[in-house]
């Protein structure tokens, strides 16, 4: 159903199935999985030994792979495989335009680098103004809306592929309280001068555990990242590390009220266990102190 939508399109690149239903029947099916990737222009592939692939990435890693409508030799597959980027992820999903959407509390500029709708909705329903900007917005015109806080939202890719926007972020510490999820969280790691690196296995799916060291409680969040902070920044504490690798799942800088995490609380899907974090968010950015 198109209701579920996160975003104004769907951004895979292809869709591998073992077997697509021909009949769905849910009550809120709009249409075939086969009528949607036609839709959305998305490549799908049916008769993989789905469970044999993911063991295989499960002891290689994360890899690149090619789906082909004709046969291609070795050499025609490295050559295309070698030659792919995703370095213009962030430019190809953040919004055209930079648009606000009014209410009556606190006034928060939103970086998007590839926003979730949920996120949007979770700030609404909470009765926020958003000043939603394009990623590569200049520190300046964010500046000059005069926000109350600033959030940098999540996004594809690898947080090193676009060091400008690293940049803006280092100009608007300490001007105003920023907080962040997934991509965001990443990149004000790297703007406070912590650094990020690739997982050899990606986060994906709704279940993965974290702890939440402030309240010494586990929350089981939904993620989707391949990247995360290798390093904290001097001077952030951790406030949230994942159980199953004890990578960091949120950092929190006191000095610059700064706040993030490396999980999605707004589900959309999975589970809403975190969705308190937004309160958090507002009120480290309307100056109150997490720890």
């Amino acid at each position: 159903n198109l209701d579920d939508m996160e975003a104004s399109k769907s951004w895979v690149k292809g869709f591998i199935v073992r077997e697509k239903s021909d009949f769905p029947n849910n009550f809120r099916c709009e249409l075939t999985l086969d009528g949607y990737l036609k839709a959305q222009k998305v490549i799908g592939l049916e008769g993989i030994d789905t469970r044999a692939l993911t063991k295989v990435l499960r002891q290689h890693g994360s890899m690149r792979g090619i789906i082909a409508i004709r046969e291609l030799t070795s050499s025609q597959i490295k050559l295309k495989v070698n030659s792919y980027s995703n370095s213009s992820a962030v430019s190809d999903t953040t919004t055209k335009e930079n648009y606000v959407i009014d209410g009556e509390g606190s006034h928060i500029a939103v970086l998007d680098c590839g926003i979730k709708q949920n996120i949007i909705r979770e700030f609404k329903k909470r009765g926020l103004k958003l000043s939603v900007f394009n990623a590569f917005t200049s520190a300046e015109e964010i500046l000059a809306a005069n926000p109350d806080g600033i959030f940098i939202s999540n996004g594809p890719a690898d947080p090193k592929d676009i060091p400008n926007v690293v940049e803006v972020i280092k100009q608007l510490i300490g001007k105003k309280p920023i907080t962040g999820i997934c991509l965001g969280h990443q990149l004000l790691a790297l703007a406070l001068g912590g650094d990020t690196g690739k997982l050899k296995f990606g986060h994906h799916g709704s279940n993965h555990p974290v702890k939440n060291l402030v309240a010494n409680r586990v929350f089981i969040t939904s993620q989707n990242h391949n990247y995360h902070v290798e390093t904290l920044p001097e001077g952030a504490i951790l406030t949230h590390t994942h159980l199953n690798d004890q990578t960091v799942a949120g950092m929190y800088h006191k000095d610059f009220d700064i706040y993030s995490v490396q999980f999605h609380p707004e589900a959309a899907p999975g589970p809403t266990d975190t969705e308190h974090i937004f309160d958090e968010f507002i009120e480290v950015m309307q100056g109150g102190k997490l720890c």
